[in-house]
């Protein structure tokens, strides 16, 4: 291969993931942005912040999980709120061989106790992980 290639390849391989880069900030804001308007409609609901709540709380809304990561020790109650007002979610770790829970609708919830072992879990929403892309990840630590 010529210099000029290996010259072209590079340059084709920064482009590509400055791209990425872009499309991941991007992303992680829209998220953010989700994310808070979620909190926001969970106060307007509940008339309190979720972190005031006995449990974990993980808000359901615009087909995001949020937080989309969250860590907890093993043992701990985890709570999911769907918080949006007309789209009903699930609670899915389908990888664990775990029951999809039953569909939430707006302000309806399942508490699930983290009794898995450590690690990094993956779940999802079973009516909206494929076509649009509804997962999270709980990190379960001892």
């Amino acid at each position: 291969m010529s210099l000029g290639s290996v010259r072209t390849v590079l340059l084709a391989l920064a482009v590509s993931l400055t791209s990425y880069t872009v499309a991941s900030a991007a992303t992680d804001a829209k998220t953010e942005k989700i994310c808070e308007e979620a909190e926001e409609r969970y106060q307007e609901l509940f008339g309190k912040p979720s972190k005031d709540e006995p449990v974990t709380i993980v808000k359901m809304y615009k087909y995001t999980f949020c937080p989309v990561v969250l860590e907890v020790k093993q043992g701990t109650t985890v709570r999911w709120v769907n918080v949006d007002k007309r789209t009903s979610h699930s609670v899915w770790f389908k990888d664990q061989g775990q029951e999809e829970s039953d569909r939430l609708f707006s302000e309806e919830d399942v508490e699930i106790k983290m009794d898995f072992p450590p690690g990094d879990l993956g779940y999802l929403c079973g009516p909206h992980y494929e076509k649009q892309g509804m997962t999270g990840r709980i990190i379960v630590t001892e």
